[in-house]
């Protein structure tokens, strides 16, 4: 998925502009359009200027209240979801330096109060170890940018203070893969394991753990974090999509409902990952 910034700049002036004309030809008041939208007059102001992106709902509402036609009101609808997707590459970041990126994440986490990580793969920054983020960070193929690797490592595990915060809640939820997955050497890796069964019993952290020898009526495609009900981001080899309409919102709640309700939790994903870390401790050469 490729997602041209510029031309996503001006997909979002275009529906602004496009929202304020058709409200003024239909003789409608910035206020007059708000009582019938349910919303504030500020709201409607700032989404006419560009300062507020409409999410689909709120296009819907403002395109009903305009009686615009079907037709119309289909195309507004369809720049708005492509409005509301957000894409950076990790090339870019790497440019700027990783380190930059923890720093988001972490403005990201203490402006949310519950955060749900699906995490097929491998255990998310807020989970790591030391040695093991740097494994993590560092360039796996040659089409790797450069980064920063201790930099990057510093700024994460600074990030993991937000789990001593209980006005905060997170759930983790795994597969038996992303637990037992080999990025490091056995050493590490039951550290890992070990470090993620004692983070489990912080009151406001739940760690999940789905067994591979569970059926499960779905595909984990990717890594997502949902964060409260208001975005999601969603992890590729090449970078990061965030989405903000409330349909894909709503969709990604479900999904990790599904899988959560097939996982391990409490005191069964705690011994799993301790068994986990005796695996690897097993393996050491």
């Amino acid at each position: 998925m490729t997602i041209d910034p510029e031309h996503q700049s001006r997909e979002r002036k275009d529906l602004a502009e496009a929202l304020k004309s058709l409200r003024l030809a239909a003789g409608l008041s910035g206020e007059r359009l708000a009582i019938r939208c349910n919303m504030s007059q500020a709201k409607i102001s700032r989404i006419e200027t560009g300062r507020t992106l409409p999410s689909t709902i709120d296009v819907e509402r403002i395109t009903a209240a305009l009686l615009i036609p079907e037709e119309v009101a289909k195309e507004l609808l369809g720049l708005a979801r492509r409005a509301n997707v957000d894409y950076a590459s990790w090339r870019a970041y790497a440019r700027v330096g990783l380190y930059r990126k923890q720093s988001e994440l972490r403005a990201l986490e203490t402006s949310s109060r519950v955060m749900r990580h699906f995490l097929p793969a491998v255990p998310t920054g807020l989970l790591h170890v030391e040695k093991y983020a740097e494994h993590t960070l560092s360039r796996t193929v040659p089409g790797d940018p450069a980064r920063d690797v201790a930099r990057a490592v510093r700024a994460r595990m600074e990030r993991q203070d937000v789990l001593n915060d209980r006005s905060r809640t997170f759930t983790f939820l795994m597969t038996e893969q992303a637990v037992r997955w080999r990025r490091a050497s056995p050493h590490v890796m039951a550290a890992q394991s070990a470090h993620m069964a004692e983070v489990a019993r912080k009151p406001n952290v739940e760690i999940a753990i789905i067994p591979q020898s569970i059926e499960v009526p779905a595909i984990p495609l990717n890594v997502f974090v949902i964060y409260d009900d208001r975005l999601v981001t969603v992890e590729l080899f090449s970078g990061e999509v965030v989405l903000r309409d409330p349909r894909d919102i709503t969709q990604h709640l479900d999904l990790f409902d599904l899988f959560l309700s097939h996982s391990l939790t409490g005191e069964e994903a705690i011994s799993f990952l301790h068994e986990a870390s005796d695996d690897f401790m097993q393996q050491r050469d």
